[in-house]
């Protein structure tokens, strides 16, 4: 996955909005980005970072449909 950072993003923020990551995921999206730490804390305008996938994460972020009546 590819996300690309707002004005005044900072990696735990860019993570979080937009694939639900918490902190336990920083250090592997550091790894996968050489050079990424030397831009923190608030990332550039544009800055991309590249999130890799994990055996134990799910392939998609979509929600079971709920239905409050039929």
């Amino acid at each position: 996955m590819r996300l690309v950072a707002l004005q005044g993003d900072m990696l735990d923020q860019l993570l979080a909005r937009e694939a639900g990551l918490g902190p336990a995921d920083l250090a592997r999206v550091r790894d996968a980005n050489p050079g990424l730490a030397a831009l923190e804390p608030s990332l550039p305008l544009g800055t991309a970072v590249i999130v890799p996938a994990t055996a134990d994460a799910p392939a998609s972020t979509t929600l079971p449909l709920i239905q409050l009546w039929s």
